[in-house]
């Protein structure tokens, strides 16, 4: 038993792995038509008998000549078995009552017979389908992410390979056939996946290799201005009196040697550019300083942390910390206490902003803000 209908949708899936053609499919649809019911049983009466001029009717006007060629597919293909009377007419011959003893014409069993196989068939064709669909998003996915990655490692001049990159990805920019296979379609994503896999390094390395720079430079100067005191007790009190008279004032805090520019930071936490007065943007880092103070309150980080923050990472890169919290701010239950932490960890070394930065500028290439 079968339904009719949807055995006719699974076959219209597995036209191709049949060998059929859309017009014999129509055909097959006429067909079914001549059939009342809607379940298809073997042992009951599964012969329809139209005539030419019928079929062609509910075939959208097709001409006999490739009625007959389509009729011929489908007794190819398995889907019906021609019933041929002797005189090779299609007729029914009925018996006392009016009911049907014998029908000459076409026998739709197969389609009963087969059924499970056709279902199979479709099931097969639709993961098919689905699957050159997907292989198709994440080739259109790969190539906008690898593009716009070095388009911004370019304008922000980072160090690395992008000319090459870049050559490797005009070489793989052009789009495949709307008829191209799986095989074809997966052999395009997989060099593009090494491709991307590449220029993320490439990212990924630029701003791990700047952000050691910075952490020694800090160190460094760190360094040189805690030398001890070599003067003896007994002297140090000239050399108090001395200090208050002629000791240099203490040098200005240089701002941290970072691997990205302010652009890159605003590209990656675009966000951050809606709490500027008038909502106008952010163009120094100080205005990046100010809006991260804006941000503060509204995420409901406590003023102790924020200066805590501040005081351990410098302004600059406590503000880029509050941009990239705010970008994120879905993911982050206590603001106060993940921004405590990740000054907690500054302090003792194992925190720095790139990693962040990159993570943030990956989303905002791929279109998936907020969802890291």
């Amino acid at each position: 038993m079968a339904e009719k209908w949807k055995v006719f949708d699974n076959l219209r899936e597995a036209k191709t792995a049949l060998g059929i053609s859309d017009r014999a499919l129509s055909v097959l649809n006429a067909l079914l038509t001549f059939h009342q019911d809607t379940t298809l049983q073997l042992g009951s009466d599964l012969i329809v008998f139209p005539s030419n001029k019928a079929l062609t009717f509910r075939a959208n006007g097709m001409s006999p000549a490739t009625l007959r060629r389509h009729l011929a597919a489908l007794v190819q293909a398995g889907l019906v078995i021609r019933r041929d009377s002797p005189n090779g007419k299609r007729y029914a011959r009925k018996g006392e009552g009016g009911s049907i003893e014998q029908a000459f014409g076409f026998d739709l069993s197969p389609l009963v017979a087969r059924a499970a196989e056709f279902e199979s068939l479709a099931e097969e064709a639709r993961a098919e389908r689905k699957a050159r669909y997907l292989l198709r998003e994440e080739i259109t996915l790969l190539r906008r992410d690898i593009s716009k990655t070095i388009a911004v490692a370019q304008e922000e001049d980072l160090a690395g390979p992008w000319n090459d990159l870049l050559a490797r990805f005009d070489a793989l920019n052009e789009t495949p056939p709307r008829s191209a296979e799986t095989a074809v379609l997966e052999a395009i994503a997989a060099d593009l996946r090494a491709l991307w896999a590449d220029v993320d390094n490439a990212l990924k390395s630029q701003l791990k290799i700047d952000d050691m720079s910075a952490t020694e430079s800090h160190s460094e100067r760190h360094y040189q201005s805690s030398k001890p005191n070599p003067l003896l007790d007994s002297e140090q009190g000239l050399q108090g009196r001395l200090e208050e008279t002629s000791a240099p004032q203490p040098e200005a805090r240089q701002p941290p040697i970072r691997a990205f520019s302010l652009s890159l930071v605003l590209q990656a936490c675009p966000d951050i550019a809606m709490y500027t007065k008038g909502g106008q943007g952010i163009s120094t880092w100080g205005e990046l300083v100010t809006a991260a103070g804006v941000v503060r309150g509204a995420l409901g980080i406590s003023p102790s942390a924020w200066k805590d923050a501040c005081a351990v990472m410098g302004d600059e890169d406590a503000a880029i910390v509050v941009a990239a919290m705010l970008q994120r701010s879905e993911m982050i239950v206590s603001a106060s206490g993940y921004l405590r932490n990740l000054t907690n960890r500054a302090r003792e070394g194992k925190f720095s902003v790139g990693p962040m930065v990159m993570a943030l500028l990956r989303v905002a290439v791929s279109g998936e803000r907020k969802s890291a």
